[in-house]
């Protein structure tokens, strides 16, 4: 699928790049496939290996999905909850990441990798590095939809300073390069209602992993 998007929003702040609205035009079709994914593969919520529950609701899409347990962090090629492949990754899903890198300066990025988060009032990420991929060529490509949600995206080390930009939805960040290790998270989300999705914030985080 060839994406024509017309937007052009683009704002590099702190490391990273901020294409506001950029997956609106795209918002029906997103949710459309978003349904269907959860459906075959239904959100939960992860434990840490620490034995903590995750606030944070979690599925996969694409070759293989992100997962944690009392074991660690890693990706797998079958749901853990089912046995089953993850749902195959949707071209609007993948079209959408590779087209918002390319307006970011990587022009090479091909996902196989889609980590689906619902954050409901309260739930939060705190500051992590993606790091579980096997290649840190390639950058991050983050969609939100829904509620807005405040982003945490610092440096290279935890105790660097922390930047805070506040995304609304169709917002979609990419980041890499000399960066794609920073620490990021969300601020815990506030309650409010959003006319497409309720009250609850999804994010669409695109990686490649293998």
């Amino acid at each position: 699928m060839q994406l024509s998007l017309e937007l052009n929003a683009s704002q590099e702040t702190k490391g990273f790049v901020l294409l506001a609205g950029y997956a609106l035009p795209y918002e029906i079709e997103l949710l459309k496939e978003l349904d269907q994914i959860i459906d075959a593969a239904p959100l939960r919520h992860m434990v840490t290996p620490g034995g903590y529950s995750m606030s944070v609701a979690t599925t996969s899409c694409g070759q293989v999905g992100w997962v944690s347990d009392r074991t660690g962090y890693r990706y797998s090629e079958n749901n853990p909850e089912s046995g089953k492949q993850w749902p195959a990754m949707p071209e609007i899903f993948s079209s959408l990441a590779e087209a918002a890198a390319k307006e970011a300066g990587f022009p090479n990025f091909i996902p196989d990798a889609c980590l689906i988060n619902r954050y409901e009032a309260n739930s939060k990420l705190s500051l992590h590095q993606d790091k579980d991929e096997k290649d840190f060529k390639s950058p991050i490509v983050s969609v939100s939809l829904g509620l807005p949600a405040t982003f945490l995206f610092g440096g290279l080390e935890r105790k660097d300073p922390v930047h805070r930009t506040v995304l609304s939805h169709g917002d979609i960040v990419v980041w890499g390069g000399a960066n794609r290790l920073a620490y990021h998270g969300v601020s815990p989300l506030k309650d409010g209602f959003h006319p497409k999705l309720g009250n609850c914030r999804i994010n669409l985080t695109f990686r490649k992993a293998l």
